[in-house]
Protein backbone atom coordinates (compact mmCIF):
# COMPACT_ATOMS: atom_id res chain seq x y z
CA UNK A 1 0.00 0.00 0.00
CA UNK A 2 1.22 3.18 -0.74
CA UNK A 3 2.55 5.99 1.96
CA UNK A 4 1.00 8.55 0.02
CA UNK A 5 -2.16 7.03 -0.04
CA UNK A 6 -1.91 6.33 4.20
CA UNK A 7 -0.64 9.85 4.79
CA UNK A 8 -3.97 11.21 2.54
CA UNK A 9 -6.32 9.27 4.56
CA UNK A 10 -4.83 9.88 8.26
CA UNK A 11 -4.84 13.97 7.26
CA UNK A 12 -8.45 13.51 6.05
CA UNK A 13 -9.16 11.91 9.90
CA UNK A 14 -7.37 14.07 11.21
CA UNK A 15 -9.51 16.86 9.98
CA UNK A 16 -12.67 14.83 10.55
CA UNK A 17 -11.54 14.45 14.23
CA UNK A 18 -11.74 18.43 14.69
CA UNK A 19 -15.16 18.14 13.89
CA UNK A 20 -15.76 15.39 16.10
CA UNK A 21 -14.00 17.17 18.83
CA UNK A 22 -16.16 20.51 18.47
CA UNK A 23 -19.31 18.37 18.96
CA UNK A 24 -18.01 16.29 21.83
CA UNK A 25 -16.63 19.31 23.60
CA UNK A 26 -20.41 20.60 24.07
CA UNK A 27 -21.15 17.52 25.21
CA UNK A 28 -18.57 17.05 27.47
CA UNK A 29 -19.31 20.90 28.68
CA UNK A 30 -22.85 19.78 29.51
CA UNK A 31 -21.90 16.19 31.45
CA UNK A 32 -19.29 18.37 33.45
CA UNK A 33 -21.73 21.39 34.62
CA UNK A 34 -24.60 19.35 35.28
CA UNK A 35 -23.92 15.30 35.10
CA UNK A 36 -26.65 15.15 31.91
CA UNK A 37 -25.93 12.79 29.65
CA UNK A 38 -27.41 14.85 26.35
CA UNK A 39 -27.99 11.98 23.86
CA UNK A 40 -29.74 14.63 21.55
CA UNK A 41 -26.30 16.49 21.45
CA UNK A 42 -25.64 15.64 17.72
CA UNK A 43 -29.38 16.30 16.59
CA UNK A 44 -28.46 20.07 17.35
CA UNK A 45 -25.66 19.75 14.77
CA UNK A 46 -28.26 18.31 12.40
CA UNK A 47 -30.84 20.94 12.79
CA UNK A 48 -28.02 23.54 12.55
CA UNK A 49 -27.23 21.67 9.39
CA UNK A 50 -30.56 22.03 7.77
CA UNK A 51 -30.93 25.84 9.14
CA UNK A 52 -27.57 26.37 6.85
CA UNK A 53 -28.68 24.03 4.05
CA UNK A 54 -32.08 26.61 4.02
CA UNK A 55 -30.68 29.39 4.16
CA UNK A 56 -28.89 28.85 0.88
CA UNK A 57 -31.46 27.08 -0.55
CA UNK A 58 -34.06 29.86 -0.15
CA UNK A 59 -32.15 33.20 0.20
CA UNK A 60 -28.42 31.91 -1.56
CA UNK A 61 -26.77 32.69 1.49
CA UNK A 62 -23.42 30.96 1.42
CA UNK A 63 -22.47 28.64 4.88
CA UNK A 64 -19.51 31.41 5.11
CA UNK A 65 -21.93 34.09 6.07
CA UNK A 66 -24.74 31.56 7.47
CA UNK A 67 -22.31 29.83 9.99
CA UNK A 68 -22.19 32.59 12.48
CA UNK A 69 -26.32 33.11 12.45
CA UNK A 70 -26.40 29.63 12.87
CA UNK A 71 -24.27 29.04 16.00
CA UNK A 72 -26.23 32.18 17.70
CA UNK A 73 -29.68 30.55 16.54
CA UNK A 74 -28.28 27.11 18.52
CA UNK A 75 -27.10 29.07 21.37
CA UNK A 76 -30.49 30.89 22.07
CA UNK A 77 -32.23 27.24 20.88
CA UNK A 78 -30.07 25.51 23.73
CA UNK A 79 -30.79 27.42 26.30
CA UNK A 80 -34.31 27.87 25.69
CA UNK A 81 -34.43 23.92 25.74
CA UNK A 82 -32.84 24.03 28.82
CA UNK A 83 -35.63 26.43 30.40
CA UNK A 84 -38.46 24.47 28.91
CA UNK A 85 -37.46 21.20 29.18
CA UNK A 86 -34.16 20.22 30.98
CA UNK A 87 -34.28 22.39 34.12
CA UNK A 88 -37.39 20.15 34.72
CA UNK A 89 -35.57 16.93 35.50
CA UNK A 90 -31.91 18.16 35.81
CA UNK A 91 -32.45 16.91 39.59
CA UNK A 92 -34.30 13.76 38.69
CA UNK A 93 -32.35 10.64 38.43
CA UNK A 94 -30.13 9.71 36.00
CA UNK A 95 -32.68 7.24 34.40
CA UNK A 96 -35.40 10.00 33.96
CA UNK A 97 -32.44 12.19 32.12
CA UNK A 98 -31.62 9.69 30.11
CA UNK A 99 -34.99 8.71 29.10
CA UNK A 100 -35.13 12.61 28.29
CA UNK A 101 -32.00 12.91 26.21
CA UNK A 102 -33.48 10.10 24.40
CA UNK A 103 -36.59 11.71 23.63
CA UNK A 104 -35.51 14.73 22.57
CA UNK A 105 -33.22 12.78 20.07
CA UNK A 106 -36.14 11.03 18.78
CA UNK A 107 -38.40 13.81 18.34
CA UNK A 108 -35.81 15.97 16.73
CA UNK A 109 -35.25 13.18 13.93
CA UNK A 110 -39.10 12.91 13.61
CA UNK A 111 -39.95 16.32 13.37
CA UNK A 112 -36.91 16.54 10.69
CA UNK A 113 -38.27 13.79 8.82
CA UNK A 114 -41.44 14.87 8.84
CA UNK A 115 -40.66 18.23 7.28
CA UNK A 116 -37.95 17.65 5.27
CA UNK A 117 -38.02 14.25 4.03
CA UNK A 118 -35.41 11.80 4.66
CA UNK A 119 -33.72 12.31 1.58
CA UNK A 120 -30.29 13.50 1.13
CA UNK A 121 -29.54 17.46 0.32
CA UNK A 122 -26.27 18.97 -0.44
CA UNK A 123 -25.18 22.75 -1.03
CA UNK A 124 -24.08 22.20 -4.41
CA UNK A 125 -21.58 24.59 -4.47
CA UNK A 126 -20.27 27.15 -1.89
CA UNK A 127 -17.23 29.88 -2.53
CA UNK A 128 -15.03 27.99 -0.72
CA UNK A 129 -14.94 24.60 -2.97
CA UNK A 130 -11.90 23.48 -4.21
CA UNK A 131 -8.66 21.69 -3.47
CA UNK A 132 -5.61 22.28 -1.83
CA UNK A 133 -2.38 20.21 -3.26
CA UNK A 134 0.07 19.98 -0.21
CA UNK A 135 3.23 18.09 -0.26
CA UNK A 136 1.50 15.79 -2.83
CA UNK A 137 -2.03 15.42 -0.52
CA UNK A 138 -4.99 16.37 -2.19
CA UNK A 139 -7.17 18.40 0.73
CA UNK A 140 -10.64 19.93 -0.03
CA UNK A 141 -10.48 23.61 1.35
CA UNK A 142 -13.76 22.90 2.79
CA UNK A 143 -12.36 20.63 4.66
CA UNK A 144 -9.77 22.22 6.04
CA UNK A 145 -11.36 25.15 6.89
CA UNK A 146 -14.14 22.88 8.64
CA UNK A 147 -11.11 21.72 10.71
CA UNK A 148 -9.41 24.65 11.17
CA UNK A 149 -12.22 26.32 12.47
CA UNK A 150 -13.42 23.79 15.12
CA UNK A 151 -10.18 23.66 16.36
CA UNK A 152 -10.74 27.91 16.82
CA UNK A 153 -13.66 27.09 18.46
CA UNK A 154 -11.77 24.32 20.98
CA UNK A 155 -9.62 27.39 21.91
CA UNK A 156 -11.89 29.84 22.00
CA UNK A 157 -13.77 27.57 24.81
CA UNK A 158 -10.70 26.87 26.42
CA UNK A 159 -9.91 30.42 26.61
CA UNK A 160 -13.31 31.37 28.11
CA UNK A 161 -13.24 28.76 30.89
CA UNK A 162 -10.40 29.17 31.94
CA UNK A 163 -9.56 32.52 31.49
CA UNK A 164 -12.70 34.36 31.94
CA UNK A 165 -14.69 35.24 35.44
CA UNK A 166 -17.93 33.71 33.85
CA UNK A 167 -15.62 30.51 32.97
CA UNK A 168 -14.86 30.05 36.72
CA UNK A 169 -18.77 30.22 37.47
CA UNK A 170 -18.96 27.12 35.68
CA UNK A 171 -16.22 25.44 36.85
CA UNK A 172 -17.31 26.11 39.88
CA UNK A 173 -20.74 24.96 39.56
CA UNK A 174 -19.63 21.82 37.96
CA UNK A 175 -17.25 21.64 40.98
CA UNK A 176 -19.42 21.68 43.58
CA UNK A 177 -22.92 23.13 43.20
CA UNK A 178 -23.85 23.99 46.56
CA UNK A 179 -20.50 25.43 47.63
CA UNK A 180 -21.25 27.56 44.43
CA UNK A 181 -24.30 28.47 45.26
CA UNK A 182 -23.12 29.83 48.81
CA UNK A 183 -20.87 31.90 47.08
CA UNK A 184 -23.39 33.23 45.45
CA UNK A 185 -23.03 32.20 41.85
CA UNK A 186 -26.26 31.56 40.35
CA UNK A 187 -26.55 27.68 39.55
CA UNK A 188 -29.65 27.69 37.16
CA UNK A 189 -28.45 30.48 35.12
CA UNK A 190 -24.86 28.75 34.60
CA UNK A 191 -26.91 25.51 33.67
CA UNK A 192 -28.57 27.62 31.00
CA UNK A 193 -25.40 29.38 29.96
CA UNK A 194 -23.58 25.81 29.76
CA UNK A 195 -26.61 23.99 27.48
CA UNK A 196 -26.66 27.28 25.27
CA UNK A 197 -22.73 27.10 24.70
CA UNK A 198 -22.78 23.48 24.13
CA UNK A 199 -25.38 23.56 21.55
CA UNK A 200 -24.21 26.28 19.85
CA UNK A 201 -20.59 23.93 19.40
CA UNK A 202 -22.65 21.55 17.92
CA UNK A 203 -24.56 23.85 15.83
CA UNK A 204 -20.83 25.35 14.75
CA UNK A 205 -19.96 22.05 14.10
CA UNK A 206 -23.17 22.06 11.62
CA UNK A 207 -22.88 25.42 10.15
CA UNK A 208 -18.71 24.44 9.23
CA UNK A 209 -19.66 21.02 7.98
CA UNK A 210 -22.77 22.10 5.70
CA UNK A 211 -20.30 23.28 2.81
CA UNK A 212 -19.46 19.80 2.15
CA UNK A 213 -21.38 17.50 3.86
CA UNK A 214 -24.79 15.93 3.44
CA UNK A 215 -27.65 16.57 5.47
CA UNK A 216 -30.54 14.32 6.35
CA UNK A 217 -32.28 13.24 9.70
CA UNK A 218 -29.88 10.69 10.89
CA UNK A 219 -26.81 12.34 10.10
CA UNK A 220 -25.83 13.33 13.57
CA UNK A 221 -26.18 9.61 15.28
CA UNK A 222 -22.52 8.57 14.26
CA UNK A 223 -21.23 11.73 15.31
CA UNK A 224 -23.25 11.61 18.70
CA UNK A 225 -21.71 8.19 19.11
CA UNK A 226 -18.53 9.61 18.50
CA UNK A 227 -18.94 12.54 21.21
CA UNK A 228 -19.73 10.07 24.22
CA UNK A 229 -16.79 7.87 23.34
CA UNK A 230 -14.51 10.97 23.17
CA UNK A 231 -15.88 12.07 25.92
CA UNK A 232 -16.00 8.80 28.10
CA UNK A 233 -12.06 8.63 27.13
CA UNK A 234 -10.82 12.41 27.50
CA UNK A 235 -12.63 13.25 30.53
CA UNK A 236 -15.85 15.33 31.53
CA UNK A 237 -14.98 18.87 31.08
CA UNK A 238 -11.25 18.13 29.17
CA UNK A 239 -11.05 20.77 26.59
CA UNK A 240 -8.17 19.80 25.61
CA UNK A 241 -7.88 16.28 26.37
CA UNK A 242 -11.07 15.95 23.60
CA UNK A 243 -9.33 17.76 21.24
CA UNK A 244 -7.04 15.71 21.35
CA UNK A 245 -8.60 12.37 21.94
CA UNK A 246 -10.81 13.19 18.85
CA UNK A 247 -8.20 13.99 16.71
CA UNK A 248 -7.00 10.46 17.18
CA UNK A 249 -10.25 8.76 16.99
CA UNK A 250 -10.79 10.46 13.28
CA UNK A 251 -7.07 9.19 12.48
CA UNK A 252 -8.41 5.47 13.40
CA UNK A 253 -11.81 5.75 11.52
CA UNK A 254 -10.13 7.42 8.51
CA UNK A 255 -7.11 4.52 8.28
CA UNK A 256 -9.81 1.69 9.34
CA UNK A 257 -11.48 2.46 6.17
CA UNK A 258 -8.05 1.82 4.46
CA UNK A 259 -6.98 -1.46 6.24
CA UNK A 260 -9.67 -2.98 6.78
CA UNK A 261 -12.75 -2.01 4.86
CA UNK A 262 -15.05 1.17 4.68
CA UNK A 263 -18.17 -0.08 5.96
CA UNK A 264 -16.07 -1.36 8.99
CA UNK A 265 -14.16 1.46 9.74
CA UNK A 266 -16.31 2.86 12.45
CA UNK A 267 -15.97 -0.61 14.46
CA UNK A 268 -12.09 -0.15 14.62
CA UNK A 269 -12.59 2.96 16.59
CA UNK A 270 -15.39 1.23 19.17
CA UNK A 271 -12.55 -1.90 19.74
CA UNK A 272 -10.18 1.02 19.99
CA UNK A 273 -12.22 2.93 22.70
CA UNK A 274 -13.40 -0.87 24.57
CA UNK A 275 -9.66 -1.37 25.11
CA UNK A 276 -8.44 1.56 26.33
CA UNK A 277 -11.64 1.62 28.51
CA UNK A 278 -10.60 -2.00 30.06
CA UNK A 279 -6.56 -0.94 30.18
CA UNK A 280 -7.88 2.43 32.57
CA UNK A 281 -10.36 -0.12 34.66
CA UNK A 282 -7.61 -2.93 35.27
CA UNK A 283 -5.24 0.25 36.34
CA UNK A 284 -7.14 1.58 38.48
Amino acid sequence: MQSQIIMQAAVSGLLLGFIYSLVAVGMALIWGVMGFVNFAHADFMMLSMYAGYWMYALWNIDPVFSFPVVAILMFLTGVVTYRTIIRRVVESSILVQLFVGFGLMISFRGIAQFLWSPDYRTIPESIISGRLEVFGLFLGIPQVLAGLGAVLFDVLLYWFIQKTQTGRMLRAVAEDRVAASLMGIDSERMNGLAWGIAVACAGAAGGLMISYYYVYPDVGAIFGVMALIIVSMAGFGNILGTLVTASLCGVVVSLGGVFINPAFKFAVVFLFYLAVMVIRRSSE
